[in-house]
């Protein structure tokens, strides 16, 4: 199953992107998650899919975000407390890839994360683009068992004790650039920027996920 999305309002050329593995009702397949409820899971990244970008397309790139976690992150699997469904909420970065060149139009799954493992993937270049930091760089630099870079894909791991639907965006970006000016360990606080005044189109495909069982 698949999940197409054509993103008409975010671009006057839009992108359509396709995210593989999505279930019928719109939530991402457990192969892809970062987390289930007994533990880690395989967090393979999806395969992802976009079309052709407009005419002076010199780069694509791709971000997964999710914008429903916590803002207080003290209340994460805290237990005896339970996360409102209307609590505050940030947005957390799970995979960022900068500098796809123009010939690149699709992920293969589990390129980009297969496994959970101690700082995930290395930052920098690949055969497919630039890798920068995920959210969990930040969130896990206190364990000493899983610190590290976290370049590549995180998939979802929203808080067992949270009642909100965490609806996942899956972005693509055509940019009138090969390179984006962005520092060797660069996190989405360094992309979101960095793209103002270069995008030509771009597209979006959502997905959800949850741990609380009475969350659908």
């Amino acid at each position: 199953a698949a999940l197409l999305l054509s993103a008409s309002a975010l671009a006057a050329s839009p992108l359509t992107v396709t995210v593989g593995g999505v279930q019928p009702n719109g939530w991402f397949a457990a192969d892809h998650a970062f987390c289930t409820a007994s533990g880690f899971g395989p967090n393979l990244n999806p395969s992802v899919q976009w079309s052709q970008g407009p005419a002076g397309t010199k780069s694509y790139a791709l971000v997964m975000l999710d914008p429903d976690v916590p803002a207080d992150l003290s209340l994460y699997n805290k237990a005896g407390v339970t996360i409102a469904a209307d609590a505050p909420r940030q947005i957390f970065p799970h995979w960022l890839l900068a500098n796809i060149p123009p010939t690149v139009t699709q992920i293969a799954e589990g390129t980009e994360g297969k496994g959970v493992v101690k700082g995930n993937l290395p930052l920098g270049r690949t055969a497919i683009g630039t890798r920068g930091q995920s959210g969990y760089a930040a969130f896990m630099a206190s364990n000493p068992d899983m610190a590290g870079d976290w370049g590549g894909y995180a998939g979802p791991c929203p808080p067992l004790n949270d009642l909100r639907r965490h609806e996942y965006r899956i972005r693509v970006y055509a940019l009138d650039v090969a390179s984006l000016p962005l520092p060797d360990r660069f996190t989405w606080a360094d992309l979101e920027p960095a793209l103002k005044g270069h995008i030509l189109a771009e597209g979006e495909a959502k997905a959800a996920y949850s741990l609380h069982p009475a969350v659908k």
